[in-house]
């Protein structure tokens, strides 16, 4: 039966994961280091999982709110205000969602009509333009390159804005290649979002994951960014919560209706003991200062300089990732293409990598390795990958 009358033509044409291809193809083969999938390799703190048990030996297994216990809305009200100086209330500016990939997801559906145009600057994630045509809508990309450190330039903003652009995803700091975003970078964005007077979806999910002296800035913590921006985050990278699959949606109260009118309608609320959790993650983190997080953070920083300096040393030229925890090589000295060399390196070597293109076609020539993982593991994975490049 053929079945392609009945499908999406539009979803059905969207490629599967890149990242996901690869973490498959290890998976199957013994001895494969995975520097693929961008998950901690720490596990969630004690005392987090033993806010969940106690909720289960509570016995709360009902529904919560479809935004989300309220006491977890609040915490994270005082935790973004407290650390990044932005403050939504609790009751109608926060939804709480099953994972930062459903607040995205709800959040374009939300805002995007068919024909409307959400920018997507790249190489990023690959969910964005998915999400985007999901919901009717027109990705339209941002080339950004190591020239300027991948960050998204106000030129270069400008001159793909038309009258059908509705938003512009900001996804700082930047999975694949590690870029972040200065002040004084986002104030000259902010200074066209106002002229043009297009909305802002800030995907911040890496916010605490910042280095070399660097903070994070919240784009709706600038003068008069309130009303345009839409503050996406979650609890899987920064507290090592990943398959606890919560994250919530912040902005607006005309918009977080709408976004919560969709995730009542297609979720209904998010995993009741993962949000006793996430609440735990937090309220431990006010009296402790975020000792976890700054633990988990000094770590990455090592294996983030391991990482760099070993591309370097391999004669691959190596931008310096300054936030999350991915490193994003050059590979064009080799002459093999992004997809190329992945295949070979696993195959090969059993290191498993992402091609570049996997987050964009300007992704070509670069692969993306996650440094999440232990160091003895990526000191085995870089003589590995030191082995191939010679042997090429």
């Amino acid at each position: 039966m053929n079945y392609d009358r009945y499908l999406n033509a539009s979803v059905a044409a969207v490629p599967p994961s890149g990242i996901r291809r690869f973490f498959d193809m290890a998976s199957t083969m013994k001895g494969t280091i995975s520097l693929g999938v961008g998950e901690p390799d720490f596990i969630t703190p004690y005392h987090i999982r033993d806010a969940a048990i106690n909720s289960l030996l509570n016995g709360e297994t009902q529904y919560t709110a479809n935004r989300g216990m309220l006491s977890l809305r609040k915490a994270v009200s005082r935790y973004l205000e407290e650390r990044f100086a932005v403050s939504y209330d609790p009751e109608r500016e926060i939804v709480i969602t099953v994972g930062a990939s459903e607040a995205i997801d709800t959040v374009i559906r939300a805002i995007a009509s068919p024909g409307d145009e959400i920018l997507v600057p790249e190489p990023s994630y690959v969910s964005y333009s998915p999400s985007v045509i999901f919901a009717g809508g027109t990705p339209v990309p941002i080339v950004t390159t190591a020239e300027t450190d991948f960050r998204l330039t106000a030129d270069a903003l400008r001159a793909v804005i038309t009258p059908r652009t509705k938003a512009l995803i900001l996804p700082y700091p930047n999975n694949p290649t590690g870029a972040i975003m200065e002040r004084a970078d986002l104030e000259q964005i902010a200074a066209v979002i106002r002229e043009k007077e297009i909305l802002v979806i800030s995907d911040e999910i890496y916010g605490e994951l910042t280095y070399g002296g660097r903070t994070h800035t919240a784009f709706g913590s600038l003068p008069g960014m309130m009303p345009y921006t839409v503050t996406i985050n979650c609890f899987s990278k920064s507290f090592a919560m990943t398959g606890w699959r919560v994250g919530y949606a912040c902005g607006p109260s005309e918009i977080i209706d709408v976004v919560n009118k969709i995730h009542q309608y297609a979720i209904l609320c998010a995993p009741r003991q993962g949000q006793a959790a996430a609440l735990e993650a937090l309220y431990a983190g006010f009296a402790n200062g975020f000792e976890d997080v700054a633990r988990m953070r000094e770590s990455y920083d090592r294996r983030r300089r391991l990482m760099v300096q070993g591309f370097r040393d391999m004669g691959l030229e190596c931008f310096e990732p300054l936030g999350a925890f991915y490193v994003f090589p050059s590979i064009r000295s080799t002459g093999l293409t992004s997809e190329e060399f992945c295949q070979r390196l696993l195959r090969d070597k059993q290191i498993a990598c992402v091609p570049g293109t996997a987050f964009a076609p300007c992704g070509e020539g670069h692969i993306r390795c996650s440094y999440a993982t232990a160091l003895d593991k990526l000191n085995i994975a870089l003589d590995r990958m030191a082995q191939f490049i010679r042997g090429l």
